[in-house]
């Protein structure tokens, strides 16, 4: 009933033979055609950047997102999986400044915006071959030959289509956001540029002390990390409900 199980049987050679049939008999794409007349379930991926070699994280990432796609197309849902590139951003212009030796934005300015951005669309996908390598390798369905890129216009299009919609409704305003700047290239950088340059430093702060109109001799202590403003002050402002610890001083030295 039960085929002989070979004792000496090797999993990376079953594996590969499994992607092999994968791959000979377009399983992903029978899947899909399959399925073409069915509900759509969307399923939205972040794309990742070209400008790497894929690492752990990319891989825990991506079982994750083949194991949702599967079970909805066990469902009986049609589930396109379209991959995608992330081409915008620092990271790019990042390997194309240090190449150049850049130090500073005025760098590019010289060189010339257009002849910069030229650079930085060469080197998007320069690791595209071993994604496509590696994905499949970890038994994930998607379709990575019709890719779409972040810099492509019907992309940003689609952006600006959905950023017009949401302006119609009324649901966007402008405000203010503290936000983190790159010193060398005057960008904003996103949470995970700054995680990636993320180092302790020592800053200039300075305790100004502020006397007491109707108390000679007390002073408020305030720290500053802006002491050149300290000239432009008139006055200090305190907090009714805020607790503060007054301290006699007998020995400053």
């Amino acid at each position: 009933m039960f085929k002989k199980v070979d004792p000496k049987l090797t999993f990376p050679k079953m594996e590969e033979g499994i992607l092999k049939f994968w791959e000979e008999q377009k399983i992903f794409e029978k899947s899909l055609e399959k399925t073409k007349d069915k509900p759509a379930y969307v399923f939205y991926d972040g794309p990742p950047f070209a400008t790497g070699t894929p690492h752990y994280g990319h891989i825990v990432g991506n079982v994750m997102k083949d194991v949702v796609p599967r079970y909805w197309t066990m469902r009986g849902r049609y589930v396109e999986r379209k991959w995608g590139w992330d081409c915008h951003g620092l990271p790019v212009e990042n390997i194309v400044e240090k190449e150049l030796g850049s130090k500073k934005k005025k760098d590019i300015e010289e060189m010339g915006v257009e002849k910069f951005n030229g650079l930085c669309r060469s080197k998007v996908l320069e690791y595209v071959d071993i994604w496509k390598k590696i994905i499949p390798r970890l038994g994930r369905w998607a379709d990575m030959e019709n890719a779409y890129r972040t810099m492509d216009l019907p992309y940003m299009e689609s952006v600006w289509n959905v950023f017009k919609q949401l302006w119609d409704k009324g649901l966007i305003y402008e405000s203010y956001r503290s936000m983190h700047i790159c010193t060398r290239c005057e960008t904003t950088l996103s949470q995970q540029e700054v995680s990636e340059g993320y180092k302790d430093i020592k800053d200039l702060s300075a305790t100004a002390k502020f006397e007491l109109v109707d108390e000679p001799g007390t002073f408020v202590l305030a720290w500053t990390t802006t002491p050149w403003t300290l000239i432009g002050n008139v006055a200090l402002a305190v907090g009714k409900d805020i607790d503060y610890i007054k301290i006699k001083i007998t020995n400053s030295k």
